[in-house]
């Protein structure tokens, strides 16, 4: 029997019980569906956190103010940064490349009939460069600005569509602040959310002098974000930022820091490790049930053995050897298992777009997982349909004409 009969036997023979044959399939779809899915989100998340990685700039980690202690009781918010820490960086410090002090307070924001609560951060015309943005629309304020306690303000990219107008028109317009009045000079580059629990395409920036003699009337910081020198390790500008605050903050020997110094990086990349981890796990688990649709195809094919037991005994009757009864039970699993990964490679593929699109999560499909995922429902097709295709093969032509 030719290759091109033998698979008109078996393509015929799946098409009349195709309700079995699709129900044999479901776990060859929903396994390389699945697979495909996860591995898919897994990628998407690291992707996302490598662009945040990307984002957050070269060398650079931010320095908070830690606790303090009254008694046995930490007490939040009890020291502080302030400005007077900054200068002293400023002068001091010999291997930062950069200081970008950040105040912050929560201000209402009114823009036309528009009103928004806000987080207004007040910093230094280095924040752009440091944090790696870039201003389409405008400018950023100057050191000069600063120094003359301008009142400019320069929006998140994400400012202008809450406050309902178009961000190039905002520019040179005037919105309030706590009700002062501020100049927009410029609208951000987007970046995205940080994986924290605020998004800085939605705060504003102003002059950093401005901010603490006009609006919050305060010389303290949230936090400094530090960029280090080139070629200088970030360990080494840690250490050289800590040996000033402990000296500015009057701290001794052995005592510990009332302030707290975070390395994003090391962070986001601890994070994107865990999803790495994650999305093995789901796609093992997810690759499992193309193992259960094997044995169910394996099950199938025996019964199909079974029930066509007198058809191969007339088959071999005619002259079919064991080699072309073999291959033709090898070509219905095999069919079973490509037919079903090419679908599952439809249905991964659709699912891993709606979730983009409906739920807007970060996805990103990869070409190396539709491949194993369909060469691996290929092998399980192979691997598991050989000992049907063995029985049958081995059966003896005068038994088999004989079964009832």
């Amino acid at each position: 029997m030719l290759v091109g009969e033998t698979l008109a036997v078996a393509l015929s023979s799946i098409r009349s019980n195709a309700l079995r044959s699709v129900l044999t399939m479901l776990g060859i779809i929903i396994g390389v569906g699945a697979v495909i899915t996860m591995v898919a989100l897994g990628s998407g998340a690291q992707k996302a956190v490598e662009e945040r990685i990307a984002a957050l700039g070269a060398n650079v980690f931010t320095v908070f103010a830690g606790q303090g202690r009254s008694g046995a009781v930490m007490i939040t918010d009890r020291t502080i940064l302030s400005t007077d820490d900054y200068e002293a960086l400023e002068r001091d410090a010999t291997l930062l490349k950069a200081v970008v002090p950040e105040a912050q307070s929560s201000q209402q924001v009114v823009f036309g009939n528009q009103n928004r609560n806000l987080n207004i951060i007040g910093t230094t015309a280095e924040y752009v460069d440091v944090h790696n943005y870039t201003v389409p629309y405008g400018r950023m304020f100057t050191n000069g600005d600063d120094a003359s306690r301008q009142r400019y303000a320069v929006l998140g990219s994400s400012v202008p569509e809450e406050l309902g107008a178009n961000p190039a028109a905002m520019i040179h317009q005037t919105l309030l602040i706590r009700g002062i009045p501020f100049e927009i000079v410029g609208v951000l580059s987007a970046k995205g959310a940080a994986g924290g629990f605020q998004n800085p395409d939605e705060q504003i920036l102003i002059p950093l002098h401005t901010a603490q003699y006009r609006v919050f009337g305060s010389k303290r910081l949230r936090s400094m974000s530090i960029q280090v020198k080139d070629s200088v390790p970030i360990e080494q500008g840690m250490v050289d930022l800590e040996r000033v605050l402990r000296r500015q903050h009057h701290i001794r020997p052995g005592g510990e820091n009332d302030f707290i110094i975070r390395n994003q990086q090391d962070v986001l990349q601890t994070q994107q490790q865990a999803t790495q981890v994650f999305t093995t796990l789901l796609a093992s688990i997810a690759a499992v049930s193309l193992v259960v649709g094997g044995i169910g195809i394996m099950n199938i094919m025996l019964v199909s053995v079974t029930e066509r037991t007198r058809e191969i005994g007339v088959r071999k009757a005619l002259g079919a050897t064991r080699g072309n009864i073999l291959l033709q039970f090898l070509i219905e699993a095999l069919t079973l298992c490509i037919l079903g990964g090419a679908i599952g490679i439809l249905l991964g593929v659709g699912t891993t777009v709606v979730l983009a699109r409906v739920m807007q999560w970060n996805t990103l499909i990869s070409p190396l997982a539709v491949v194993v995922a369909f060469g691996f429902s290929a092998l399980v097709g192979l691997f598991f349909g050989i000992w049907p295709a063995r029985r049958a093969a081995r059966l003896d032509p005068i038994v088999a004409l004989r079964y009832e």
